[in-house]
């Protein structure tokens, strides 16, 4: 019988190139372009070899100041975001693996019920709630709608990571004289970090890159990125495509450069619960 192993791998290569393919040459293709000159970008055929230029970021910084003020507001509102879904999710977490009562397996299961809605259907009866609490274009809106939209699925996670920790280290801790906090501080969250720092990462892709919401809920001084570079693209005096591609691209460098440092936390945080503890 013929041996099929060599014809398994090249399918398997077939296939991890297309993913490969179909996943980062959009992302390839911003990048390369915010490096030609604008009458180079949509050229036909398209030229991968070129003499790169900075022009579309000398002109972002000339025509469009207001990315960078956007990109600032993006930074706080993702620090935030993360500061406060970590402390909400690590409690709620703890809280959800250790008690055994019914009504707290409830709330979790509602949790992740409403995660399921998209962004859209709650903008609408929120709108009038932050029109009377005057907090629409605000810092503290989006990182407040950002923490909640993400608050049930990292409870999900940290259960799933709390619970692969012996509850024996908690009770030996409280033997010594150990409180709540100390044990949760000394014990439970060193053990517990990897599924922090996968969390940190799945907010810091959603807030960095949230539209929805920051469209809404802002004007002008709460701005984020994603918010400022859709408006580039329908400006009444034409699309500066050679400035949008720069924006961009600086705007996807962070997070991809953060994606790639931590990458094995974010398996960890997609395989949470995978294996019964």
């Amino acid at each position: 019988m013929r041996d099929k192993r060599p014809l398994t791998r090249l399918l398997r290569a077939f296939a991890v190139l297309a993913v490969l393919a179909w996943s980062l040459g959009p992302i390839g293709l911003v990048v390369v372009s915010s490096f030609k000159q604008p009458r180079q970008i949509f050229e036909v055929p398209f030229r991968m070899v070129f003499v790169p230029t900075l022009e579309n970021y000398a002109a972002l910084v000339r025509l469009n100041p207001e990315f960078f003020a956007g990109l600032k507001n993006s930074v706080i509102i993702t620090l935030f975001a993360v500061l406060l879904t970590l402390a909400a999710s690590f409690g709620a977490g703890y809280v959800y693996a250790r008690a055994k009562e019914r009504a707290y397996k409830a709330s979790a299961v509602f949790m992740l019920v409403v995660r399921m809605l998209p962004p859209i259907v709650v903008t609408v009866p929120l709108f009038p709630v932050v029109n009377g609490l005057a907090l629409n274009d605000s810092h503290l809106i989006l990182i407040l709608l950002y923490a909640a939209f993400y608050v049930s699925l990292g409870s999900w996670m940290m259960r799933s990571f709390v619970n692969q920790i012996p509850i024996e280290l908690e009770e030996a801790a409280a033997i010594d004289g150990a409180s709540l906090w100390h044990i949760l501080r000394l014990v439970v969250l060193p053990l517990a970090a990897q599924g922090l720092v996968a969390l940190t990462l799945f907010v810091v892709i959603f807030a960095w890159n949230e539209y929805v919401f920051a469209m809404i809920f802002t004007t002008t001084g709460a701005r984020t990125a994603p918010v400022v570079i859709g408006e580039m693209l329908s400006t009444a005096e034409g699309v500066q495509w050679g400035a949008v591609f720069a924006a961009a691209t600086i705007q996807l460098v962070p997070v991809v450069l953060i994606v790639l440092a931590l990458q094995r936390f974010l398996i960890a945080g997609l395989t949470a619960g995978a294996v019964k503890s």
